[in-house]
């Protein structure tokens, strides 16, 4: 069964970081895959974080990241991650990893919280 799953998420004070990691199926054909994170934030819609191309030669970021996240992936290992760093209340959210270059889809997996707040 094709099957992400995300974790690393928690409860950390504004400024601190977070790393997420998803990890795929190995029958998702996860190298061949450009990827994405994605996010829900309480009472909104879907918003596209980030993105990597399936080689992770290339990414892309929404601007309200401005530097302080850094997707990367290890194919060997069939996983994607998130590092985020400085983070704020607004980057309050579920977290999730979806098969796109940029935008949003109705994601499969049940994602990763995130809550800042001191």
């Amino acid at each position: 069964q094709v099957q992400l799953v995300e974790s690393g998420g928690g409860l950390v004070q504004p400024g601190g970081s977070l790393r997420l990691s998803c990890v795929a199926s190995s029958d998702f054909g996860f190298s061949r895959k450009v990827m994405s994170w994605i996010r829900q934030a309480p009472g909104k819609g879907l918003e596209w974080v980030s993105g990597i191309t399936s080689t992770g030669l290339s990414t892309n970021y929404a601007p309200f990241v401005n530097g302080r996240f850094t997707i990367s992936r290890d194919n060997d290992k069939n996983t994607l991650y998130l590092q985020m760093n400085n983070l704020t209340p607004e980057d309050t959210a579920v977290y999730y990893c979806v098969r796109k270059w940029e935008g949003v889809e109705v994601p499969l997996s049940q994602g990763t919280q995130v809550t800042v707040s001191s």
